[in-house]
């Protein structure tokens, strides 16, 4: 099975040079594999966003390698960064971050219309298949502040499949909703990443939804835990 991302002995460290330079990531070690629905799981200020923003292409790493789809990203220029994440990557964040100005369908075209620049009929069709996907066909009009949270996050879900990602990143995606809400997103992803294949990488601190997940990974002061916590939906 290939690896959808590999991180070879990933080290990040703030204020390099000077005498508060701090490493807070000290040699990760981790693969995530083509359809993998993985938690990413830690204590406050253990290093998991930091570790989420480098996977993400948000920030590099001091040393080490990052392989997104194999490919080495290490050399790669801005440019090439921008759109490596663009068409290999979606997010999704506990704040949806839609643009409140657009409907459910504008906010989900907007990912296709960066990557390409004007707007054509696929990529209606292409939101409009999302929406449906996600069960928001008859709010594909509404604009974002007019629909509930739950519905928000639903709209960001179908916003980060847009491009068609091998991965998603997903941090503390149902962090502000409701228990039923939460539980209704969470199978949301899960059923993409079986009936899609997509790989998922979410950061949670619900050990419950983590534990519905295919596997976890726990972050310690920077560091991947050796302790195996066990899940209850495995595969």
């Amino acid at each position: 099975m290939a690896d959808v991302i590999r991180l070879e002995g990933i080290c990040k460290s703030y204020n390099v040079g000077l005498p508060t330079e701090t490493e807070v990531l000290h040699g990760i070690d981790l693969a995530l594999h083509e359809g993998e629905f993985v938690a990413l799981m830690g204590p406050s200020g253990s290093g998991k966003s930091t570790l989420l923003n480098i996977v993400g292409l948000l920030d590099r790493p001091t040393s080490g390698t990052l392989f997104i789809n194999g490919e080495d990203t290490t050399e790669l220029g801005d440019a090439a960064i921008t759109t490596l994440r663009g068409r290999a990557i979606g997010f999704v964040f506990q704040y949806h971050y839609l643009i409140s100005a657009f409907t459910a369908h504008e906010n989900v075209v907007m990912p296709m219309l960066l990557d390409r620049g004007h707007p054509d009929a696929a990529m209606e069709r292409r939101a409009d298949e999302l929406l449906d996907w996600v069960g928001l066909s008859r709010w594909r009009d509404h604009k974002a502040t007019n629909i509930s949270g739950g519905q928000q996050q639903r709209v960001a879900i179908a916003r980060a499949l847009a491009m068609d990602p091998s991965l998603v990143l997903a941090d503390e995606p149902t962090g502000n909703l409701d228990s039923v809400s939460a539980d209704a997103v969470f199978e949301l992803m899960r059923r993409i990443n079986r009936d899609r294949g997509t790989s998922f990488l979410i950061v949670t601190h619900n050990l419950d939804l983590a534990q519905r997940c295919d596997r976890i990974v726990e972050v310690v002061d920077g560091r991947i835990s050796g302790r195996v916590i066990p899940t209850l939906d495995a595969r």
